[in-house]
């Protein structure tokens, strides 16, 4: 049985776990394996920390919790980060899975419960940037209600511009 509740400081150390096993996993062959190389777990334990003591306000981490106490997924949301955009815009930051749990629904459940509280707090749109050669968050998104509304953006990861696109979802 799974649950989805709050994400607390002693998470950490398993949300860290999972998102740098989860880049590792889903993006070998769109990112520069360098980059994905140089991923640590000890090394976004920290990040992690800080942006959790950081993000308190404004941001809700929820965490995926299976039968065992184990965290297998992770999801981050707040306000939609753009400019001059309504208050009533969330954006997805994070959404990831214990890449061996991937397909088993624990991306769907997290979703919903993001969509929960995203709704609790007022949103009435959701927004999220996806890698656009990531066909499979695409497909997931997509199979979740949202589409793609046109905007690109590209981030750089050791020299290689990457593109993403947006996706955005009533609620």
């Amino acid at each position: 049985m799974l649950t989805v509740r709050a994400m607390t400081e002693v998470d950490v150390p398993a949300v860290s776990a999972i998102r740098v096993t989860g880049w590792q996993a889903a993006y070998a062959g769109i990112l520069p394996q360098s980059y994905l190389d140089e991923m640590t777990v000890e090394a976004d334990v920290q990040q992690r920390r800080r942006h959790f003591e950081r993000s308190r306000e404004g941001t809700t981490n929820l965490v995926a919790v299976d039968a065992r106490g184990r965290v297998v997924g992770w999801a981050c949301f707040g306000r939609f980060r753009g400019n001059g955009t309504s208050t009533a815009m969330g954006e997805l930051y994070a959404l990831y899975v214990q890449p061996s749990l991937i397909g088993s629904g624990i991306g769907r459940m997290l979703l919903e419960a993001v969509h929960s509280h995203a709704h609790a707090d007022d949103f009435g749109l959701m927004l999220l940037w996806v890698l656009t050669d990531n066909t499979r968050a695409r497909h997931f998104y997509e199979r979740a209600g949202y589409i793609a509304d046109g905007a690109v953006q590209a981030d750089d990861y050791d020299g290689v511009s990457v593109s993403e696109v947006r996706y955005r979802r009533a609620l």
